[in-house]
C-alpha cells in the first residue's frame, strides 16, 4: 500500500525546501525526499563552499600584496590548506545543518532519505516505501559531466575538489568557463601552478570578446597558464603525473601536471529516476521538458532547478520555486520568460552580467546605444588599487530601455543589480542616469557612463 500525500518534493536543493514550506503552509501533507546531502549543490559543493574558498584565496592575495598598500609583513605568506578546508567545512556545516533541521522540524512534512524513483505518473518509491502524491515537484539538480577519454586517471570535479586539503603542485583544469576559471584563480592564489585548457578560441565563449579577453588578461597577470583552441583527447598516467594530450595548432601537444580537474559542463540527475515509467518527457540531453510555468507533460508534475535546463544557477532555481508557488498557491500568474538573465562570475575582480550581450544585440539588428567605461576611471577602483576591467551598458535606441550590461571589475557582482532592477521596472535608462548615487562607489559611475552613450555600430 502506498502512503498518500498531497504533494511530494524530490530533492532538497534551493527550490525544494521552500516549496515544501509553502505547500505545508497551505495546509497540505507533504513528503520530501533526499538521497544524499540536504541543501543540494549550492550548500554542499557549489556556491557556499566555493565562495568560502574564494574568500580564503582573496585573503592570501591581499596578504601577499600588503606592501603595495604600505602594510609590511615580516615573513613570507604561507597557505595552510587544511585550515582553508576546515573553514570551508564549517561554513558548509552551518548551512547544511540549517536546511536539515528546517525540514525535519517542518510541520506536516515527512522527510525520506534515499533515492527516489517513479513507479508511475504519481507514485514514487524510496527504498521499500511507496509514496503517492497528487502533485510532484522534481528538484534533483545536476552533476559534473565526465567525458570519455579520462578513464585511466583520477579526475577531480567541482564536488570532489571540496575534499582537497592539500596544495596541488600543478593543477590542470579542462574547461575555461565559470567553474574552471574560479578554481583556476583560486588555486593559483593558494600557490599551485595552474593551466586552464579550453577547446574554444576564447575563454567563456558565451561572453562578449572584450569580456573574455580581459578575463584572460586578469588570470594571466596572476600567472595562470591558458591554452585555447585545444581539443582534449585523453588523460594518461605518467608515473605520478597526469598527462593531458591535446589536438591544437600550437605546441606543446600535451600538458603535464599533478592533478586534473574536469569542468566541461553539467549533466542533469534524471537518468535514474524512472521518468519513463511516469511518462515524463526529457530532451536529448536528459533535461526534463517543461512549459513556461515549469509544468511537465504529466499533469500535476513539475520540474524545478538545474534538471529542467532553464537555468544553471541557485537564483534561477529559487525563482523556479517562486514561479510555481505563486501560480499554484497565490493566484499570481508568473512565467519563466518574464525573468531577465542575470549571473556573476566570481573570479577577482568579479563579472556581473544582466540581459543581452553586445554580440546578441548586434545579431538582433535593432538600433542600440552603447556606453563603456574602464575601471581606471572609477574612483573606488583607483582608491583600492584594483583597476582591472570595465563596465558597459547597451540601450535600445527607440524605447530607451536597457538591453544588457556587464560590469567586470571590483564590486561588479553587487553594482550590476542597480541596472537589473531598472530593467525589471521596464524604465528608461534616464531613471538611473538622473539618480543621485552615493560617493565614492562603483555604482555612482553608471549614470556617468549612461550620459555618454554612442550608437552601436
Amino acid at each position: 500500500m502506498a502512503t498518500k500525500y498531497d504533494a511530494i518534493v524530490i530533492g532538497t536543493g534551493q527550490a525544494g525546501p521552500s516549496m515544501a514550506q509553502s505547500l505545508t503552509g497551505a495546509g497540505m501533507k507533504v513528503a520530501i525526499i533526499e538521497r544524499k546531502l540536504f541543501g543540494g549543490t549550492c550548500v554542499n559543493t557549489g556556491c557556499i563552499p566555493t565562495k568560502a574558498l574564494v574568500a580564503s584565496a582573496r585573503a592570501a592575495y591581499v596578504a601577499k600584496h600588503g606592501a603595495d598598500f604600505g602594510v609590511m609583513i615580516g615573513s613570507p605568506i604561507a597557505v595552510d590548506m587544511k585550515k582553508v578546508k576546515a573553514r570551508k567545512d564549517a561554513v558548509v556545516e552551518r548551512s547544511n545543518g540549517g536546511v536539515t533541521n528546517w525540514l525535519k522540524n517542518m510541520k506536516n512534512c515527512t522527510v525520506y532519505e534515499g533515492h527516489a524513483r517513479f513507479g508511475g505518473p504519481h507514485t514514487v518509491s524510496v527504498g521499500k516505501e511507496v509514496l503517492e502524491g497528487d502533485k510532484i515537484f522534481i528538484n534533483v539538480g545536476a552533476r559534473a559531466l565526465i567525458p570519455p577519454g579520462f578513464e585511466e586517471v583520477d579526475v577531480l570535479t567541482n564536488s570532489t575538489m571540496m575534499e582537497v586539503d592539500f596544495l596541488p603542485e600543478h593543477l590542470i583544469i579542462i574547461g575555461g568557463s565559470y567553474i574552471g576559471l574560479e578554481f583556476g584563480q583560486m588555486y593559483r592564489r593558494f600557490g599551485s601552478e595552474v593551466t586552464i585548457v579550453d577547446r574554444n578560441p576564447r575563454l567563456i565563449k558565451l561572453e562578449d570578446k572584450d569580456v573574455s579577453e580581459t578575463v584572460k588578461e586578469i588570470l594571466e597577470n596572476e600567472g595562470v597558464h591558458i591554452r585555447l583552441n585545444a581539443d582534449c583527447v585523453s588523460g594518461k598516467k605518467r608515473g605520478n603525473k597526469i598527462t593531458v594530450k591535446l589536438e591544437c595548432n600550437s605546441d606543446p601537444k600535451e600538458v603535464v601536471g599533478s592533478h586534473l580537474l574536469l569542468a566541461v559542463g553539467r549533466s542533469p540527475n534524471t537518468d535514474d529516476l524512472g521518468l519513463e515509467k511516469a511518462g515524463i518527457k526529457v530532451d536529448k540531453r536528459g533535461y526534463i521538458v517543461v512549459d513556461d510555468q515549469l509544468c511537465t507533460n504529466v499533469p500535476g508534475v513539475y520540474a524545478l532547478g538545474d534538471c529542467n535546463g532553464k537555468g544553471a544557477f541557485t537564483h534561477t532555481s529559487y525563482n523556479d520555486y517562486e514561479i510555481v508557488a505563486d501560480n499554484l498557491l497565490r493566484n499570481d500568474s508568473r512565467r519563466v520568460s518574464d525573468r531577465i538573465r542575470a549571473y556573476n562570475l566570481y573570479i577577482d575582480p568579479p563579472l556581473g552580467h544582466v540581459g543581452m550581450t553586445e554580440e546578441e544585440v548586434r545579431k538582433s539588428g535593432r538600433k542600440a546605444l552603447i556606453g563603456k567605461r574602464p575601471m581606471t576611471r572609477v574612483g573606488r577602483a583607483v582608491e583600492k588599487s584594483e583597476t582591472q576591467g570595465f563596465m558597459k551598458v547597451i540601450v535600445d535606441a527607440e524605447t530607451k530601455e536597457i538591453l544588457g550590461a556587464a560590469i567586470l571589475g571590483i564590486e561588479g557582482d553587487e553594482a550590476i543589480h542597480s541596472i537589473l532592477d531598472v530593467m525589471y521596472a521596464k524604465a528608461p535608462y534616464t531613471v538611473i542616469q538622473r539618480a543621485m548615487h552615493i560617493h565614492p562607489t562603483v555604482t555612482e559611475l553608471i549614470p556617468t557612463m549612461l550620459g555618454d552613450l554612442k550608437p552601436l555600430e
